[in-house]
């Protein structure tokens, strides 16, 4: 028998879909209907009582549609630990509560790719990218009264904020959306509609991940 030692068997690594655009842009439900698991960004928005939170200059309420309201460093090392080691610990938000409630254990069971969606996942696609992270990189783009409406029901529906602040948030966010989209694809995401989205993150999906050498 050989002295020589064995290699051992290479590691599969995962890779990250991310997925944003609008608010309201039907994000979630895209990424849950992909059946791949599921990363929440917004899940890394930073504490209601957090000093570096950006402030509006209108009405003096936080910016929580600003990247600077969110952890991307956090956002990024789990996505690191995913792609690495396929689990990862991730922070439970609860928008009512305005802050973190919890942790939760997060496992891709042997997927070979996962979804991170959030407004704020166009902000790492330059990382992931350098990073040999990245599988695909979609920004979902409708019409700015159609997000508008689906944001306002979703909203009303999870009482994530008081009606008055959800109306003026979706007037500004309305008149913003072809700016935030310019921004995304600025960044790196692709532009496009429900059913091309879906379609490239299927095709992600079906692709076996990447050996990484012993």
């Amino acid at each position: 028998m050989s002295d020589t030692p064995l290699n051992p068997a290479p590691i599969q690594r995962a890779r990250v879909i991310l997925l944003s655009g609008p608010s309201g842009s039907g994000k979630s439900s895209l990424a849950e209907r992909t059946g791949l698991p599921v990363l929440q960004l917004d899940d890394f928005y930073k504490d209601g009582d957090d000093p570096t939170l950006p402030q509006l200059p209108d009405d003096g309420g936080t910016d929580w549609d600003s990247p600077a309201s969110w952890h991307a460093e956090q956002a990024m090392a789990v996505i690191r630990a995913l792609v690495e080691d396929g689990r990862a610990d991730v922070p439970v938000y609860s928008i009512p509560d305005n802050g973190r409630v919890g942790v939760r254990p997060f496992d891709l069971g042997g997927a070979a790719a996962f979804v991170a969606e959030g407004i704020f996942a166009a902000e790492l696609v330059g990382r992931c990218e350098a990073e040999g992270l990245l599988g695909d990189a979609l920004c979902l783009r409708n019409r700015p009264s159609t997000t508008a409406w689906r944001r306002f029901r979703r909203d009303v529906r999870e009482g994530r904020k008081s009606v008055p602040y959800l109306l003026r948030r979706g007037w500004r966010l309305m008149r913003a959306e072809r700016g935030i989209v310019s921004r995304q694809t600025a960044l790196g995401a692709h532009a496009c509609a429900g059913p091309e989205a879906e379609r490239r993150v299927r095709a992600v999906a079906d692709v076996r991940p990447v050996r990484v050498a012993a």
